[in-house]
């Protein structure tokens, strides 16, 4: 449905403002306090106790979904605030992140929280594509009372201060209508993306667990039940040992972030461990932060190829067990938080217990084993002794070559996916941008 004129036809004036730019000729700018109204309504005496909260990835949700445990009484909602399906949502401490979201629902939501609803000269669908755009997310940066840039409080007083476009109703009704529908196309591509990956890399921790487990030809071998509890039956020929017997142990640098440096020696801690890159099987660049050649006198924490370098601590029960495993020839050191497992086995049978290490079976031990409420910790005690699966030499090799190549397949399409999903959503709030402030002939 065309209603606006072609680009080339259309008139355009400077709007003034630096993340605007230009607009169409007949467009306003007003003051968000004139567009949009705050809404002040409290949840005192209580109306409803179904709280809201509000993500950067869903928007807003149910309190209930967030994932987080616990009920807050009756008592502690008197203080929060009521908003409305159709309100936007924003977290005045972290809209610049893209902390915002249309309501869907009827609920109390924090204090932190600010419920604002249109005006009569306002489209709420349209203001809200508004506050998606992160270049309108960006110049809100300067309003915030606070330390650090991107957790500033922005007060109301300021937000109401914030320029906006202001198209005729029937523009802003159409544009709404018109990123609906785009929109909605974009996010079943990405949600088909997603589910492609999330896919991927389920089959490849399911090919892993089984290779490592049951070997590469289970059908033609004879099993045994292992007497561990972890795993039930393992091939008839293969070991059951401990780590202990494979591996001497030695801890990271005693060091914090003031020791690192921009180049120099490649250190390892535990946060890169834990990073959401780590794949378990090797060390990537990007893991890479640098100490200076001062360290290189502490040799017992220095690590090479065929090592481990696990994470001693961790936030929640499934990181316990973290771990990377360095098949690189460079002088590199494990920094603080980690257990260095230093290989007197092999290099095979090291790329082969790689593999094992990712899986949920083997991690499970660990995850029994560690001590901790809010943090999780783990020993050399609780390492050493956790139990490996040893099959033949040949076998080591043949499983390792096997994952090695499957899952550099695996990890290629994902990447390639990971790059659509990026490529989709640059896309997604390129069209917003030029949609809500009138660049783009609809």
């Amino acid at each position: 449905m065309v209603f606006l004129m072609s680009n080339k036809n259309m008139e355009f004036k400077d709007s003034r403002i630096p993340w605007i730019g230009q607009i169409p000729k007949h467009w306003e700018i007003k003051r968000l306090k004139f567009i949009l109204n705050e809404r002040k309504e409290n949840n005192k005496p209580v109306k409803t106790d179904f709280i809201l909260s509000l993500t950067n990835e869903k928007g807003v949700i149910p309190y209930s979904e967030k994932g987080a445990h616990g009920n807050i009484s009756k008592d502690d909602i008197t203080g929060y605030k009521l908003a409305y399906p159709n309100d936007i949502i924003l977290n005045s401490m972290n809209v610049v992140i893209g902390s915002v979201g249309l309501s869907s629902y009827f609920g109390a939501i924090s204090p932190v929280y600010y419920a604002l609803y249109s005006k009569e000269n306002s489209n709420i669908k349209f203001y809200n594509y508004i506050f998606q755009t992160s270049v309108f997310q960006n110049s809100l940066k300067g309003l915030g009372n606070g330390i650090l840039e991107i957790r500033m409080r922005i007060p109301m007083s300021n937000l109401n201060n914030a320029f906006l476009p202001l198209p005729p109703l029937n523009e802003q009704e159409k544009i709404a209508e018109f990123l609906d529908k785009k929109c909605e196309i974009i996010d079943k591509r990405l949600n088909n993306l997603e589910r492609k990956i999330k896919s991927l890399k389920e089959y490849k921790k399911s090919l892993i667990s089984e290779c490592v487990t049951k070997g590469l030809n289970p059908k033609n071998m004879e099993f045994k039940d292992s007497g561990i509890p972890w795993i039930c039956q393992i091939p008839k020929h293969w070991k059951i040992s401990k780590i202990k017997y494979y591996f001497n142990f030695s801890s990271g640098l005693n060091i914090t972030k003031e020791n690192l440096i921009e180049s120099g020696i490649p250190v390892i801690s535990y946060g890169q461990i834990h990073s959401k890159e780590n794949t378990g099987t090797f060390i990537k660049d990007s893991f890479f932060r640098f100490i200076s050649q001062d360290y290189l006198k502490n040799k017992k924490s220095l690590v090479n190829k065929g090592n481990f370098i696990f994470a001693d601590t961790s936030e929640d029960l499934d990181g316990a067990g973290n771990s990377v495993f360095v098949d690189l020839d460079l002088t590199m050191f494990a920094g603080y938080h980690t257990i260095i497992l230093k290989n007197k086995c092999n290099f095979e049978f090291s790329k082969f217990l790689s593999y094992l290490f990712q899986t949920d079976l083997w991690r499970s031990q660990i995850r029994l084993a560690v001590s901790g409420v809010k943090v999780f910790s783990i020993t050399k005690k609780i390492l050493a002794n956790c139990e490996i699966l040893v099959p033949p030499l040949n076998e080591q090799k043949e499983i390792a070559e096997f994952l090695d190549k499957k899952c550099e397949k695996i990890d290629r399409l994902n990447e390639n996916y990971t790059k659509q999903i990026a490529a989709l959503k640059e896309y997604k709030k390129s069209l917003i941008y030029e949609c809500v402030t009138g660049k783009k002939e609809i």
